[in-house]
């Protein structure tokens, strides 16, 4: 009967489940997962229904979509930087199904219900994969936090340093206390980039190409202590909080006991921080400059080892672009340069090319990249292959070699911190609700998605 055939049935003598390895065919009924069935004689692909069914080559891995929860989008306002066409073309060719934007450097800034209309607006027709957004918590803006997350935010972003853009201040201590106070108040998520703004003022200025200069300017203490003062605010409230962008290992202590109090927070860390390192970055090379910075090589081999040990949870992108001109690379002056890293395409490739080096297998990667990820914004049907899950898969091959040319990304500007880097995995193929995404089409399959809502 027609209701016994599936969509599509993907055959895989590799692919990713429930944190292993295995052989399967996996089918697809509706957008999403029908069926996972061992790939043995008792289950040969060939009984499996399928009005299409597509067989991965050999050494060829299936993954679920990676879920990306922190990007930078920028549109409207910035969209010269990124803007929704071109930063989901890149996280699909990047095998990134799932993307939630960052409140700011988009113009408005999502701090109100009437600027995450006008974010939604210019995203739903442009989007090649799912979108969802955060709301902002900026000084002034508490009242608006119940309405905004009644309307869908996965969270609420907050600075506690210089964001670098006027329209999303930082909060300081007092208007930390107070969002933090209503995030636990209506139950939502709450994460900060967190750095001490008094440290950091009282750091050696970042001025000229000197990367040692610019990363004195930002000392790992001004991370340290304002991981202190979130995680102060959480015990105080039993508010759900979010460590981003994690850069320095000295602070992975104070969150250990934190969370052996039992206070709820998770910690994310970025492929820039794990496979880049200080004592690489030349002088004048401004396309490495971030915020938090790039720290050194034994920082580094300490963020594996705590992504190993659980204690960091999630990988994502930070994906954080602009125009060639904000770099300054012509002039090379870490202090006027733009600090971001763009790699929501190149992500995968990154981690994988470092995390293989260590032992690590595509299961880790899957767990740091997709799963946890969607898990900590309940996205339960995302970041994984189960049945009932969204059939988001990406067709990954771990052993392909690629040299990264900027002119080739799908992002909207050609910078890139990865330029002429070899890395090992490619993407070849990416699928969102059992529907095959082509980066370089106009066909669009993405859609707009909500907290708690099951699209």
């Amino acid at each position: 009967m027609a209701e016994d055939v599936f969509d599509r049935a993907f055959v895989a003598a590799r692919a990713v489940i429930d944190g292993a390895e295995r052989p399967c065919v996996v089918a697809v009924r509706d957008g999403r997962i029908a069926a996972v069935l061992d790939l043995d004689p008792r289950h040969p692909a060939e009984s499996v229904p399928a009005r299409e069914t597509i067989r991965l080559a050999d050494g060829e891995v299936l993954l679920p979509g990676l879920v990306d929860t922190h990007v930078h989008i920028n549109e409207p306002g910035r969209t010269e930087w990124e803007g929704f066409d071109t930063g989901t073309r890149a996280a699909a060719a990047g095998g990134v199904t799932t993307v939630i934007d960052m409140p700011l450097n988009s113009i408005p800034a999502t701090t109100t219900v009437e600027a995450l209309a006008v974010k939604r607006e210019h995203a739903s027709a442009q989007a090649h994969v799912d979108v969802g957004f955060w709301g902002g918590a900026v000084p002034g803006n508490v009242g608006e936090m119940e309405g905004l997350h009644a309307a869908g935010v996965f969270g609420f972003k907050c600075f506690m340093v210089d964001s670098g853009v006027p329209e999303f201040p930082p909060l300081d201590p007092a208007g930390l206390a107070e969002a933090v106070a209503e995030a636990a108040r209506i139950g939502a998520l709450f994460i900060a980039h967190a750095e001490d703004a008094a440290l950091i003022a009282a750091a050696p200025e970042a001025g000229g190409p000197s990367y040692a200069t610019y990363l004195r300017s930002r000392p790992a203490a001004a991370e340290e202590r304002a991981i202190e003062r979130l995680l102060a605010e959480a015990r105080a409230t039993d508010a759900r909080v979010h460590v981003v962008h994690l850069t320095t290992a000295s602070a992975l202590a104070q969150l250990r006991a934190a969370r052996a109090e039992g206070v709820d927070v998770s910690v994310e860390t970025c492929p820039h921080y794990l496979a880049i390192v200080a004592e690489a970055i030349e002088d004048g090379a401004t396309q490495f400059k971030c915020a938090p910075p790039i720290r050194a090589a034994d920082n580094c081999e300490r963020l594996w080892e705590a992504l190993a040990a659980g204690e960091i949870d999630m990988i994502v992108s930070d994906h954080s672009p602009c125009t060639a001109e904000l770099k300054r690379m012509d002039t090379g002056d870490f202090a006027a340069a733009w600090g971001g890293i763009a790699s929501l395409e190149l992500g995968l490739p990154v981690v994988w090319s470092a995390a293989r080096t260590r032992g690590h297998g595509l299961a880790d990667v899957v767990r740091w990249m997709a799963t946890a990820p969607a898990d900590r914004v309940g996205l339960r049907n995302k970041g994984r292959i189960a049945i009932g899950a969204d059939a988001d898969l990406v067709v990954f091959d771990p052993e392909a070699e690629f040299v990264v040319d900027p002119a080739h990304l799908q992002q909207r500007n050609p910078v890139s911190a990865y330029a002429g880097r070899r890395l090992t995995g490619r993407v070849s193929q990416t699928w969102l609700r059992g529907e095959r995404v082509d980066a370089s089409s106009a066909a669009r399959h993405g859609r707009l998605i909500e907290r708690g809502r099951r699209e």
